[in-house]
């Protein structure tokens, strides 16, 4: 009786544990059976679920796997997620951490954490409560075959839609006033064209909105700052055809109409209004001397001209002075014709 008893015990709690098979192909979200007792999946809803060997806590889909990871565990377990990282290796395109926020200090471990995501190609998530991370596991499992244009904002194609699109771009203008600006002055034109006293005239048009509504109009697009760097990058080298040639005094360029045209450094600025950009200070003077007109020597396939005798050295050595202590080797006296008649050194005294 007490064998059958135990039989009878033993059969029940095998069917209490959920059998573990291979990942299906399905809509069921699969569960590493480590997870058995996490309190997530209780919180995991409108998605089917079932276990099976796998390497991540949940695959949500075919090539999307979950790792799941408690910060207060995380705490007394600091190498697990590293061990989890390195089985998972290369597996799944989309790698996801999903990390429940548990404990009060959690900017340092998270810092930590998102590093560690950033080598590893791993998107980390944060939920701050258990339905919050079971919601997450149940919407990537459903979104799964949806195409990324699900989550993009819809926008019609008709007159009206791009004129709200382009209008509600503007800092404190929205889709009222784009109806207000649409039935009181009509097309895109005419509300670039409107003075500000007309829409201020426009109820729930301010000065500061109409200031906005105008510099949107009329500013250029790109500042003192962007135009610089954008002339700087969009400078070319010229080419041979092209000539410029600096002086202290003037520039020539080349010109479509006359072929050149001389900019005069010292010549005042055009008679017209206002004052002209500053201009360029004059470049310095190159010390150097070249005559371009002369043609370049040809060189000639006859024998090399004989060279011609080399300039005697200018200088003058005073070998009397301290003549007691000059000592002179015999040999290269010798060799120098030292010691001959009219000879200063090596002639006795």
């Amino acid at each position: 009786m007490t064998s059958v008893s135990a039989a009878a015990g033993g059969s029940a709690a095998q069917k209490a544990k959920p059998p573990v098979v291979q990942p299906g192909t399905g809509n069921n979200i699969i569960i590493n059976p480590n997870q058995r007792l996490n309190p997530v999946l209780e919180c995991i809803r409108n998605v089917g679920k079932e276990f099976g060997d796998i390497v991540p806590d949940f695959q949500v889909g075919r090539t999307s796997g979950v790792l799941f990871l408690s910060l207060k565990y995380h705490r007394l377990h600091p190498e697990y997620i590293h061990t989890r990282i390195e089985k998972l290796g290369h597996a799944y395109n989309l790698r996801i951490l999903l990390i429940m926020c548990d404990v009060s200090e959690h900017q340092e471990p998270i810092r930590e954490l998102t590093k560690v995501c950033l080598i590893n190609n791993i998107t980390i998530i944060v939920a701050w409560s258990i339905e919050e991370a079971g919601q997450y596991i149940s919407t990537l499992k459903q979104f799964e075959h949806k195409p990324p244009d699900l989550i993009k904002e819809r926008v019609d194609k008709d007159y009206d839609a791009v004129l709200r699109t382009a209008l509600t771009s503007i800092n404190k203008v929205n889709k009222t006033d784009v109806e207000t600006l649409r039935s009181s002055l009509g097309s895109f034109a005419d509300m670039a064209r409107a003075p500000s006293d007309r829409l201020q005239t426009l109820p729930g048009f301010g000065p500061v909105k109409v200031r906005r509504i105008k510099d949107a109009f009329d500013k250029p697009f790109r500042n003192r700052a962007t135009s610089a760097v954008f002339s700087v990058g969009s400078q070319v080298t010229r080419g041979a055809g092209d000539e410029v040639v600096s002086t202290s005094n003037h520039v020539t360029e080349p010109n479509a109409a006359s072929g050149s045209k001389t900019i005069s450094d010292s010549a005042p600025a055009q008679s017209g209004k206002g004052k002209g950009p500053a201009q360029r200070s004059p470049s310095p003077v190159w010390d150097i001397e070249l005559d371009l007109d002369t043609p370049p020597p040809v060189a000639s396939s006859g024998p090399p001209l004989p060279r011609g005798p080399s300039p005697a050295w200018d200088i003058e050595l005073d070998l009397n002075d301290d003549s007691d202590d000059l000592y002179v080797d015999p040999r290269l006296a010798a060799k120098k014709g030292f010691g001959q008649a009219g000879s200063s050194l090596g002639s006795d005294e």
